[in-house]
């Protein structure tokens, strides 16, 4: 084998903007570098994500102090290049200032732009497929965003800290990051707060000290996960540790929602039997940690943030999640966080599977058949506003329309009824199985189950999500 000489060069800015172009010895071919794209090219949200690059992973140390409700923090990012890098984007949206970026160690041009855009200019381009590390310092409070259709998210204050909570697009208010889900990485978070306060994040929890006054807490989530399922809970909480059949177990309750002990141990044994049962149906729980952190956020809804949903309880003081919500949360970690849509219009396939999910939990708790549930949302009349988006494609400011949930779980009930009992337990199981960790579209579920099945259903997908109005029967 021989080797290609190595070329030397520095590297020049021509007259296009954000091109450059490296020069080269007589005989050898200049390397062009261009600027990666400054979205992913999801429709829906058009300035989410980044291109140029990959992401593998991510590690942010935050510090939180209760006198300014800031935050001090270093995020690197370790990521490979997927063309000649010019320059390339960050998601960071929101008010924090950056003290300090540097590129592969050494320090980079940098500026704001546009709606959530951190534009990154490294002192010499990055080649394609080389790894590269991009380590950014800043601090102050981060912002809060409050969407008219899509609700709060990103850093939430709470009375005695703050909680994250990112879907869509909360992410990029905390850390730099490439926020699409197609761009999953691993995490670990190193948190640091007064050691009055408890620190929480998803993953697996690697230890904690503390010293002169202050707890650091780490935490690694060890499986990909997509930056809108990231998490961070600050504040005082009565944390529950066990282990379910081999799987740590770590369930948190805010102390200022006034849940009794008995309730927090009721709420921790519910996570690790609901979660045995959803396994039975779905295959071997992916990750390598499980729980649940009941907050008070006020934000009015549960989030399967990854391997730790969240909980908002702060409308419904003195109880814990009802174990279809639990269900609910628990079966996304399947189906929306080991399995993660490669779009948003595909979100149905996170929320069909875990509606599902509390409809085949009453069946097994309250004998309360899946087929009376699915009778029960089809009774809704055919002028409601459930029947008005498409399921598969519901509009940015729909994601969370009732039928992206309730429709959703009914055309996996059609869909059942359409290839029968044996196959659809396969497929609950071999859909996870075929692309865990990674990302699908509805093409692929539908091509996926026709496979599987052998059945032609391109009928049954045309009328159930595709179609705006009541699907007939």
């Amino acid at each position: 084998m021989t080797k290609t000489p190595r070329v030397i060069a520095a590297v020049a800015l021509t007259a296009t903007a954000g091109l450059l172009v490296s020069a080269a010895p007589a005989g050898a071919t200049a390397v062009r570098y261009t600027p990666g794209a400054p979205g992913a090219g999801d429709p829906y949200f058009p300035d989410m994500g980044n291109g140029g690059y990959d992401v593998s992973h991510y590690d942010v140390g935050l510090k939180y102090d209760p006198a300014t409700k800031g935050i001090q923090a270093v995020t690197a990012i370790k990521a490979r290049a997927t063309q000649n890098l010019s320059r390339f984007n960050l998601d960071f949206l929101g008010p924090l200032k950056i003290s300090a970026l540097r590129v592969n160690g050494a320090k980079a041009a940098y500026k704001r732009t546009g709606a959530q855009e951190l534009e990154i200019t490294p002192p010499k381009g990055l080649r394609e497929n080389r790894k590269f590390t991009v380590t950014v310092a800043y601090s102050g409070v981060p912002h809060t965003i409050n969407d008219d259709a899509l609700g709060t998210s990103g850093w939430i204050p709470t009375a005695d800290g703050a909680v994250m909570l990112n879907q869509p697009f909360g992410a990029a208010t905390v850390y730099p990051v490439n926020d699409h889900p197609t761009d999953k990485a691993t995490y670990s978070f190193t948190l640091t707060a007064p050691k009055d306060l408890t620190t929480l994040a998803g993953g697996d929890f690697a230890g904690k000290a503390t010293k002169g006054g202050w707890t650091v807490s780490h935490w690694r989530m060890r499986q990909p996960m997509a930056s809108e399922l990231s998490m961070i809970a600050i504040g005082r909480y009565d944390v529950i540790s066990s282990t379910a059949k081999g799987v740590p177990n770590i369930t948190a309750t805010d102390q200022g929602l006034g849940i009794t002990a008995a309730q927090g141990q009721d709420f921790h044994r519910q996570t690790a039997d609901i979660q045995d049962f959803l396994a039975a149906n779905f295959g071997k729980y992916p990750f390598s940690s499980t729980g649940g952190i009941v907050a008070k956020a006020g934000v009015g809804y549960a989030l399967e943030t990854q391997g730790r949903p969240m909980y908002d309880l702060a409308r419904r003081p003195g109880t814990i999640p009802r174990p279809g919500l639990i269900a609910h949360e628990l079966a996304h970690q399947w189906f929306g966080d080991s399995v993660t849509p490669e779009r948003w219009a595909d979100i149905w396939l996170n929320e069909g599977f875990a509606t599902y999910s509390e409809w085949m939990l009453a069946e097994k708790q309250d004998g309360k058949p899946v087929q009376e549930s699915f009778d029960e949302v089809y009774a809704t009349p055919a002028d409601d506003d459930l029947w008005k988006p498409k399921t598969a494609d519901p509009g940015r400011d729909n994601i969370f329309h009732g039928t992206v949930y309730d429709r959703g779980a009914m055309t996996l009930h059609a869909l059942r009824k359409a290839i029968g009992e044996k196959d659809f337990a396969k497929l609950l199981k071999a859909w996870h199985t075929a692309n865990r960790d990674g990302n699908a579209s509805s093409q692929d579920f539908i091509r996926f189950s026709e496979k599987l099945s052998g059945e032609q259903l391109d009928a049954l997908f045309q009328k159930w999500v595709y179609t705006s109005g009541k699907p007939s029967l």
